[in-house]
Formats: C-alpha cells, sequence, structure tokens
C-alpha cells in the first residue's frame, strides 16, 4: 500500500488515499518518489480540458529511485535515480521515424492500462502514463531516464516537464536567436522557465506578462528586463518596450484565446508566435485574412517543448551545474500529498511559480 492522489471522476475533488500497487511486470519499473511538480496539465485533467481514462492518480513531473525491476530491464538497477517522462517515444510511428519524438503516435497509451487499485478494488488509471502523486509508481521502462548527475532529485523532478517544455519552446520552437527580443506571457512554472532559457539564448530584452503584480521580483530571477501587468493594452505597451516594432518571438504559457491572440498582436512584422499553454475546445482564437497576410507573422503550437528527453537532458543538466538555469528559484511552495488541492486553487487564481510535493 503506498498514498497517492486520485481523481475519483473528472471534476471530482482529489482523494488522498492509500491505492495498492503490483510489483513490475515485464519491462516494468518501480520508482520511490522524491518529489513531483504540480503541473497544471494536472488540473487540466481533473477539470476535463483534456481527456484521460479515470479514475487515475494523477501527477507526471517527477524523479525518484528505482526500487524494483521486471523481466528484461536491463538497463536500470535498484539504487537508480532517475526522472520520469511522461511521453515516451515508440519509435517505430511516423513522427518517431522523421524525429519528432515529441508528437509520437502512442505517447500516452500507457494512461489506458490499469495501474493500481484502491483499498475496494476499484480500478485506476496512470494520469499522464507515470502516476507521480504517489510515495512510489511503476512504470514501463522507457518512462524513465537516468537522473543527471550532481543534481538533487528534488530539483530534478521539475526536469520531467516544466523545464523540458520551457527550454525547448525557447531553443526547439521559437529558435530564439542572439540579440532577439523576447515576451513571455504566464509566469508560472513553464513561464520561468521560459524566461530562463530566453536570457540562455541570449535575447537581448525579455518581457513576463502576468496578470499578478506579485510575480515580478520572481519573473525577474528568472531573466526579464522588463515586466508587464496583464490587461487590454499588452501588446501595445510590448511594441512601446521594443521601439515601436513588436517583440521578436513571444510565448504563450496560458492557454486562453484572449492571451494566444496578445501573444500574436504583441510580435513585430514578420514575428513568431509558439503556444505553449494548453486551452479547452471553447477558446476559439480568430483572425481575419488581410491582417494574416500583412502582418506576415507565424503562429505555431509546442508540445511538450518539442523536445527529445533522451537528447535534452544532457544539455540542460550542464546548464544548471554550470549555474546558468537554476531550478530551485522555480519553486515557491513546497508541500505534501494533501496539499495538492491548494496547489490547484493557486493556479486557478494565477499565485505562485511551481508547487513541488517532496516525499
Amino acid at each position: 500500500m503506498v498514498r497517492a492522489a486520485v481523481l475519483p471522476a473528472v471534476g471530482a475533488p482529489l482523494e488522498i488515499t492509500d491505492i495498492t500497487l503490483p510489483e513490475p511486470g515485464p519491462g516494468q519499473v518501480r520508482i520511490r518518489l522524491a518529489a513531483a511538480g504540480v503541473c497544471h496539465s494536472d488540473l487540466s485533467l481533473s477539470n476535463g480540458t483534456m481527456r484521460l481514462p479515470v479514475p487515475a492518480v494523477l501527477g507526471h513531473e517527477g524523479a525518484g529511485t528505482v526500487v524494483s525491476v521486471g523481466e528484461g530491464v536491463g538497463h536500470l538497477a535498484p539504487g537508480d535515480g532517475v526522472v520520469l517522462n511522461w511521453a515516451p517515444s515508440c519509435g517505430s510511428c511516423r513522427h518517431c521515424g522523421i524525429g519528432e519524438v515529441w508528437l509520437c503516435t502512442d505517447a500516452l497509451a500507457g494512461a489506458a492500462h490499469i495501474h493500481a487499485h484502491t483499498a475496494d478494488g476499484t480500478e485506476l488509471h496512470p494520469g499522464l502514463n507515470v502516476a507521480a502523486f504517489a510515495q512510489e509508481t511503476v512504470v514501463a521502462a522507457n518512462c524513465v531516464l537516468p537522473a543527471p548527475e550532481g543534481i538533487p532529485l528534488t530539483d530534478a523532478a521539475l526536469l520531467g516537464c516544466a523545464v523540458l517544455t520551457g527550454y525547448g519552446a525557447v531553443h526547439h520552437s521559437a529558435r530564439v536567436r542572439t540579440g532577439e527580443s523576447v515576451v513571455v506571457f504566464g509566469i508560472g512554472g513553464v513561464g520561468l522557465a521560459v524566461l530562463q532559457a530566453a536570457r540562455i539564448a541570449g535575447a537581448s530584452k525579455i518581457i513576463a506578462v502576468d496578470v499578478s503584480p506579485e510575480k515580478e521580483d520572481l519573473a525577474r530571477r528568472a531573466g526579464a528586463t522588463d515586466y508587464v501587468i496583464a490587461s487590454a493594452t499588452t501588446p501595445r505597451e510590448i511594441r512601446g518596450l521594443t521601439g515601436g516594432q513588436g517583440a521578436d518571438v513571444a510565448v504563450e504559457c496560458v492557454g486562453r484565446a484572449a492571451t494566444i491572440r496578445a501573444a500574436w498582436e504583441s510580435t513585430r512584422r514578420g514575428g513568431r508566435a509558439t503556444v505553449v499553454g494548453i486551452g479547452g475546445k471553447d477558446q476559439q482564437v480568430t483572425f481575419n485574412a488581410l491582417e494574416i497576410f500583412h502582418w506576415g507573422r507565424s503562429l505555431t503550437g509546442c508540445v511538450y517543448g518539442n523536445s527529445d528527453p533522451a537528447r535534452d537532458l544532457p544539455v540542460l543538466a550542464d546548464h544548471i551545474r554550470a549555474g546558468r538555469f537554476d531550478l530551485s528559484m522555480m519553486v515557491t511552495d513546497r508541500i505534501a500529498l494533501d496539499g495538492i488541492p491548494a496547489a490547484f486553487d493557486h493556479m486557478i487564481a494565477g499565485k505562485g511559480g511551481r508547487a513541488l510535493v517532496v516525499f
């Protein structure tokens, strides 16, 4: 029996309860969690914005230590530190074949499997594959990566989603170049990673935009040179901060129609807007044909930062060990499992950076 945060149904409150985990089967690994980040995607699963099977153990951003391995797992052993990878590449679909592993057709196939049971025998699914909101979890071996040396596992948990997404949005999707200006909408966990990645990329001006005045100090610590309180006039303010032109790049980390539109309008003619935030089907963004032609801007989606975790984690580890990327500054709340519902409320209210469940 292990303690876990269970979503009994879409829209229902999380239940912190004991669950029964099976021993790892062939190709599986059992992990004792050190920490798990509370990501907006977990909130999106709980409220139905993202649809996956329930009841489920949520949590997808985590790191921990291997407890045991199943038959056929030869590259991992008890005691190994690992980072969870919620979107593993199958290696055989068309997207994987052309190097777009972040779009793997079967990345979330594991979410349909039976992961564990509650005390009354109710079958539980593993949320986004890895069920990290629990003291221990059992996952497919391709859902774990070696934890980088020299980085505490509690910090390394953030590498599983927020950091890979934010870093990849800057370096793989928007492809920020030295000297360019960048505006970031939404300064939560992913937004803080985007700010740091933009600084590493050599952006000349980095503008943070958020509804909360209280996040300014946090944003500036992450690399923001300017801070703007979100309003109907935000695109005009961004143009004022960029010589009347608009930013070269905008990264939207909220997933709302209004902020996506504002991010697009905040870029210069020929600018690039990358959407990282996950919005609902009701969030409709509209453009007229003439403005698309006239402005020559591009608007792109971004899944998991367009990252290949096996390729990108070693690069990120170098930045972290060199002091260029600070994981600990992203965490504004360290909580226990029973603090997750309050962390969800803080996300809805736009408060803080990343909340981290520490086991």
